[in-house]
């Protein structure tokens, strides 16, 4: 199902619904349509669709359900984040298990919704994502962190990354591990909020990762960040 594309003129945020339930999709718009600043452009019923219309519609952002016909959540996410990289994809999620959520932020997640918030707390989770924000509680993200060090990928820092990760990035990362959002990290460092998007593309390039959580949880499990708490 497709709207019509808005006024281009319009500052509202664009956002895309995929879920295989009508209820859950129709719960959602209504939220959405409901605030000021967002609009429903379309909605999805499967995983392959949602792809297909987040080509058509490059939309600001996705809310994703993970469990959909012809193509899951996960490798949809993926597939957008390959093809528009620029795209804010929120997960939404009936699992909680710390492996579950890794596997959804690897795929290119900003983060994780479940699906009893179906309230006002989607949009402000949308806001947040926009403005540079984890959309992952502190609680959440500390349990994330500690079972990215007790099961790494990798052994050791690459040479690269020591020496191509520079000292500002380092500490912009070790900023984001700790929760800080790009306005408090600005505040901080003493740079705009768009110098601090600038770099944290670069890390994110560098990490490989596609959102703030995963560029920690990445720099955790290569050791960039074992050292710190």
């Amino acid at each position: 199902m497709t709207d019509t594309p808005r006024d281009p003129t319009c500052e509202q945020t664009r956002v895309l619904i995929a879920d295989d339930h009508d209820l859950i999709r129709h719960a959602l718009r209504a939220v959405i349509d409901d605030e000021p600043d967002m609009e429903v452009v379309g909605e999805a019923a499967d995983g392959e669709q949602a792809v297909a219309l987040a080509l058509e519609l490059k939309p600001d952002a996705v809310l994703m359900d993970i469990q959909m016909p012809k193509l899951s959540g996960i490798e949809a996410t993926k597939r957008i984040k390959d093809l528009l990289p620029d795209v804010l994809i929120l997960v939404l999620t009936v699992h909680s298990s710390n492996e579950y959520i890794l596997r959804i932020l690897e795929a290119g997640a900003t983060g994780y919704l479940t699906k009893s918030i179906i309230s006002k707390d989607i949009p402000a989770a949308i806001r947040a994502a926009i403005s540079g924000e984890s959309i992952l509680s502190e609680e959440i993200l500390k349990k994330l962190l500690g079972y990215a060090l007790r099961y790494p990928t990798r052994q050791h820092v690459p040479e690269e990354l020591e020496t191509v990760l520079t000292e500002r990035e380092t500490e912009i990362l070790e900023l984001v591990a700790q929760g800080a959002s790009n306005k408090l990290i600005a505040s901080r460092l003493d740079l705009s909020q768009n110098t601090v998007k600038k770099y944290l593309m670069g890390i994110f390039t560098k990490l490989g990762a596609t959102s703030r959580t995963g560029a920690v949880i990445n720099a955790q499990q290569i050791g960039l960040l074992s050292r710190h708490e």
